[in-house]
């Protein structure tokens, strides 16, 4: 497959096929799991293989290091997105082409609403779509929403790890200063920076990140399943930071795969389910 170096554009790839290594990603098809959680940064990676049985390195590219390796019996797989959503919409296309059919970002974000403190998880059912990728696949009036089984076999790894948790609406912004209410350089502030975080807070928005619309609008277009669990960084009420509880989401996540895989192979089978009984199999 032709590929250059140079950030964006360059060589134009070849048709995508899952049988052949995937441009930026370089995994092919029998690499990745049916699920696979989406980090960041990819130096998150052995911290969400911590707790998995085993593991290995299938593809590591820019800032994508994608591990596939088995948790309790079930195959799960990683990869890292990057920063932003647009490096985030390639990961999900690239991983979809490979046969990925649902994915789950576990990551970082600052809280907006005074009931959540650092340290806490929040998990998205939707998210307001601040950020311009997402717009490039359907109108703006499509909805980022989380899959229902995701949110469920989420809040349910979260309530066996005893982890604290809040679910409702993210905000996925491009920009991490001025696009959340954060001066820029200089104290820089345009008129829209010194209004969101307001704005978002009065509509019950939970909390900021930078990734979750754009794979929840993608995978919506696609008839994939995806969500996101982040743990809470930054509290933007009292500008707290801390990296406290950095591998929960991670732990969430890779429980939430197991339960959803006992959802599939259950599925049918027994008529009508719920997900806390797949945690006693």
């Amino acid at each position: 497959m032709e590929r250059e170096d140079a950030e964006g554009g360059g060589a134009e790839p070849e048709e995508r096929d899952g049988d052949e290594k995937q441009y930026h990603l370089e995994v092919s098809s029998g690499e990745v799991a049916d699920t696979v959680l989406l980090p960041g940064n990819p130096e998150r990676i052995p911290k969400v293989t911590d707790v998995w049985d085993s593991h290995e390195v299938v593809g590591d590219h820019r800032e994508y290091r994608t591990v596939t390796g088995e948790y309790e019996g079930v195959d799960v797989s990683a990869t890292s997105t990057g920063i932003g959503s647009p490096s985030a919409a390639i990961a999900v296309e690239e991983l979809a082409s490979v046969g990925a059919d649902t994915l789950v970002r576990v990551g970082s974000c600052g809280a907006i609403q005074p009931e959540v403190s650092v340290g806490d998880l929040v998990i998205s059912d939707g998210a307001v779509r601040l950020e311009g990728t997402s717009g490039e696949y359907v109108t703006e009036t499509y909805p980022a929403v989380a899959d229902y089984e995701v949110v469920t076999a989420l809040v349910t790894a979260a309530e066996r790890l005893g982890y604290d948790y809040h679910v409702g609406t993210t905000a996925t912004t491009d920009s991490f200063y001025v696009g959340q209410g954060r001066e820029g350089y200089d104290g820089f502030l345009p008129e829209r920076g010194k209004k969101v975080l307001e704005e978002m807070r009065g509509a019950g928005v939970l909390n900021f990140e930078m990734e979750a619309s754009a794979i929840m609008t993608a995978a919506g277009v696609y008839g994939l399943r995806a969500g996101s669990v982040c743990t809470v960084y930054a509290d933007r009420n009292g500008e707290e930071f801390s990296v406290e509880g950095e591998k929960r989401a991670s732990e969430v996540g890779s429980l939430a795969a197991v339960i959803l895989s006992r959802m599939d192979e259950t599925k049918g089978e027994e008529g009508s389910w719920t997900a806390d009984r797949f945690l006693s199999r």
